[in-house]
């Protein structure tokens, strides 16, 4: 079960999730960062990172924002694989 980025990211985007991701499964919308469930791997290591606490296993998340993360067009938006590629 992948995991999904919730609506506490929402206008965040701090990144720190980004830092620890061992597939690069992290990607950026406008106004937040969604994961491809396609690459995550469900090892957990970007929940902890997150200081808003954006972050659940899809079966714990509101179907709104699975559907988000799921439906986000990854091959026309920004794979970010450091903080430091994240717009601000």
């Amino acid at each position: 079960m992948p995991r999904v980025i919730t609506e506490p990211c929402v206008g965040c985007k701090h990144g720190d999730c980004v830092e620890v991701c061992p597939t690069d499964c992290f990607y950026e919308l406008d106004n937040m960062l969604v994961i491809n469930p396609d690459d995550c791997i469900d090892c957990a290591a970007c929940e902890s990172e997150c200081p808003v606490s954006a972050i659940f296993p899809d079966d714990e998340a509101d179907q709104k924002w699975v559907k988000i993360n799921a439906e986000a067009d990854f091959s026309n938006i920004k794979n970010i694989t450091s903080k430091s590629e994240i717009t601000r």
